[in-house]
C-alpha cells in the first residue's frame, strides 16, 4: 500500500468522521445497520389470542392437540468479514488507487462497527485467499487488522473472487455479513457467491476510477493489464475508439449490476474521485429496510 504514516494519519481522520456515518445509519426500526440483522430461535410456547397465527409450529400442534407457536428474538450483535481485493487491478488509480479508496472505505466500516461492539474479520484476496483473520471484538482487533492491511504485499497479480467465495463458504459456520469490496473485475464469480448467500448476507462494494469509465483524449498510449502484464497499442484519440470503448464499459456495468439484482447481493457504486459517506448512507439505509422485510415477513 501507499506510505505507513501517512496511511496512519488518515486512518485516524477517519476514525474521528466514522461518528457521523454510524448517525445517518442509526434510521428505520434497528438501532443501526450494524444491529438486528435477523432473528434466532428462542423458544415454544402456547398460543394466544393476539399471536400471529404464521407463528404456529404445527408439529408441536399436532402432538399435543392445542396451538403452540415459535417464538424468536431479534439477534443484537453481529459478525462482519470485510472481503477485500488486493490484485493488481486495485493498485490502479488517476488521482487515487482504488486500493486506498478500498481501504479508507473499509476502516469507515469497520470503525462504525466497533463502535457497536460487533465483532470484525478480514479476508485479503487475490487469485487465492492470502489473508484470513477470524473475527473478534475491540480497537486493539481492529488496529491489528488494520496493520496488516497497510503492510501485505500481495503475492499475485491476478484475481479469483469465486476461490474467495468458496473458502468462505467453507470457513464460517455461524451466520456473517461479508462485505466484497473490490472492482470485480474477476471471471465466474456469481455462482460461488450465490451459495454463500444461502447461510451469510452479502453486500458488495464496487470501486471503479473515472479513467477506467471515460478514457481521455490523450493520443498514441499503451494499455496493459496490471494482472497480466500484457500491453496493447491503442490511438486514444480516434473517437471511434473512444466511443466504442464508452459503449463496452457501460455495458459491462449494465450487465454487472443485472447480475448483482439477479441474485439478490446489494451493490453500491463508488468512485476514487468522489466522498463515499453519502453514497454508503444510502445503500445501508437501503439494507437496513430490507433486513426490516426480512423479520416481519419471518
Amino acid at each position: 500500500m501507499d506510505d505507513r504514516a501517512e496511511l496512519i494519519r488518515q486512518l485516524k481522520k477517519i476514525d474521528l468522521a466514522t461518528g457521523i456515518l454510524v448517525e445517518g445509519l442509526q434510521s428505520g426500526p434497528h438501532h443501526s445497520v450494524f444491529k438486528g440483522q435477523g432473528i434466532e430461535f428462542s423458544e415454544i410456547r402456547e398460543y394466544v389470542p393476539g399471536d400471529d397465527v404464521r407463528s404456529i409450529d404445527w408439529k408441536v400442534t399436532a402432538r399435543y392437540s392445542r396451538p403452540f407457536i415459535k417464538e424468536f428474538t431479534e439477534e443484537r450483535d453481529q459478525t462482519f468479514y470485510f472481503v477485500v481485493d488486493i490484485s493488481g487491478s486495485s493498485g490502479f488509480g488517476s488521482d487515487t488507487t482504488k486500493q486506498r479508496k478500498i481501504l479508507e472505505v473499509t476502516a469507515s466500516l469497520a470503525f462504525a462497527a466497533v463502535k457497536n461492539n460487533d465483532r470484525i474479520g478480514l479476508v485479503l484476496f487475490s487469485d487465492q485467499v492470502e489473508k484470513f483473520i477470524p473475527a473478534k471484538r475491540g480497537r486493539k482487533h481492529l488496529a491489528n487488522l488494520f496493520n496488516v492491511m497497510i503492510d501485505h504485499k500481495a503475492a499475485s497479480q491476478k484475481t479469483d473472487l469465486a476461490a474467495a467465495a468458496r473458502f468462505l463458504t467453507g470457513a464460517l459456520s455461524r451466520r456473517c455479513s461479508i462485505v466484497i469490496l473490490s472492482d470485480f473485475a474477476s471471471p465466474d464469480f456469481f455462482l460461488p457467491l450465490r451459495i454463500l448467500r444461502r447461510r451469510h448476507e452479502v453486500l458488495a462494494i464496487r470501486v471503479a476510477d473515472p479513467r477506467e469509465l471515460d478514457l481521455p483524449d490523450v493520443g498514441l498510449i499503451e494499455l496493459e493489464d496490471p494482472e497480466t502484464g500484457e500491453q496493447v497499442p491503442v490511438d486514444t484519440s480516434d473517437p471511434v475508439f473512444r466511443e466504442r470503448y464508452s459503449e463496452l464499459v457501460t455495458e459491462a456495468d449494465r450487465r454487472l449490476h443485472s447480475d448483482f439484482a439477479k441474485n439478490r447481493i446489494p451493490e453500491a457504486a463508488l468512485l476514487t474521485d468522489e466522498p463515499y459517506d453519502i453514497p454508503l448512507k444510502r445503500f445501508f439505509g437501503g439494507v437496513a429496510k430490507r433486513r426490516a422485510g426480512y423479520v416481519r415477513v419471518l
